[in-house]
């Protein structure tokens, strides 16, 4: 699995904190030099994390050729509205996006993300052969971390499809065209690979991927200021509330036909935690489990600009739309 970082053997000093820091034992030393093993990495960013010396780095699209390209579809974490002083709405962004010149897919990705949640709740209202509690996938290094460390569950995997990748394919299904090509705005390294290497598919819809960092650093250069026009919420936001640890699990419980008893859970050791009690059996009567190796959601994601407090506040303070009506016309399969 292409980790999402990279090592630079100048930079690092041979104090093995990294190492210690891998959940999945992934660092190691080889003839002297930090190698990654790729088929143990999870692409998490711990290493990052705690690497004084700067010696890891994320391994992300060149963004210059993003940017000069005019055709790019841009489909964007939830994580990227909350990086600003502006509310989070994503109205909002995408008026700045495509003042820059990007054609993000916002209406699709909300579309997205309300069918992610409405097929968890039917899988598992549907199915009573299916393994209780459901994991989530929308965490690309919990996929990873339950496929090394807890192989027992992976038939309670979620079988749902990211609403990333989706945002993307409903895109090009609407207007029958499959040779534009695409970015994704990420917020960890665990996306980075997701690009690169998705699990549960041969290839991602996805073309290229650059952190939440750079674009926030992009916007942010050319002193917007939304008007009090932009600042009126659009219709569907629901799906920036997955930003945050909790969010899934509620847009999930919208869309239930029976009451679903939902935990969610964030950072690394928390995830593991909970992973060994599902595995001992001891968690009873849950439904679902939205898990994030990142503290407090996408938001604590090492690959973006805005305090995950504060982004956590802006998430709480705004009045995000639950209304469930979908838009009419917006796709037609």
């Amino acid at each position: 699995m292409p980790h999402g970082i990279e090592i630079s053997g100048e930079s690092c000093r041979g104090c093995v904190n990294c190492i210690k820091a891998c959940p999945t034992e992934a660092m190691r030393v080889i003839r002297g030099r930090l190698k990654i093993i790729a088929e143990r990495c999870i692409a998490c960013g711990e290493c990052f994390r705690i690497c004084r010396h700067r010696a890891i780095s994320l391994k992300e699209s060149e963004w210059a050729s993003i940017a000069d390209d005019r055709s790019m579809l841009l489909v964007t974490d939830p994580a990227l509205c909350t990086q600003f002083s502006w509310p989070p709405d994503p109205g909002i962004l995408e008026d700045i996006l495509r003042d820059i010149g990007f054609d993000p897919v916002f209406d699709d990705t909300a579309l997205a993300f309300d069918l992610a949640a409405m097929a968890q709740a039917r899988s598992i209202e549907g199915d009573d052969t299916r393994e209780l509690p459901m994991i989530s996938t929308y965490c690309p290094s919990v996929v990873r971390l339950v496929q090394i460390r807890f192989p027992e569950l992976i038939p309670n995997l979620s079988p749902v499809e990211s609403p990333l990748e989706t945002s993307i394919d409903l895109w090009r299904t609407r207007h029958n065209r499959y040779d534009v090509p695409s970015a994704l705005v990420a917020p960890c390294p665990a996306r980075i690979a997701m690009v690169n290497k998705p699990v549960g598919r041969e290839a991602s819809s996805i073309d290229h991927v650059v952190s939440t960092a750079r674009v926030a650093k992009e916007i942010l250069s050319r002193n917007y200021a939304p008007s009090r026009e932009q600042a009126i919420p659009k219709a569907n936001s629901r799906w920036v509330n997955w930003s945050a640890s909790g969010g899934e699990a509620v847009h999930v419980r919208l869309f239930e036909n029976r009451p679903l008893k939902t935990l969610a859970v964030s950072g690394m050791r928390s995830v593991i935690g909970i992973l060994q009690d599902i595995e001992l059996r001891r968690l009873k009567g849950v439904d679902f489990i939205e898990a994030r190796v990142c503290d407090m959601g996408c938001i604590g994601g090492i690959a973006n600009a805005e305090s995950s407090f504060l982004s956590r506040l802006k998430v709480e303070n705004y009045g995000f739309d639950r209304d469930m009506t979908f838009r009419r016309g917006l796709y037609t399969p």
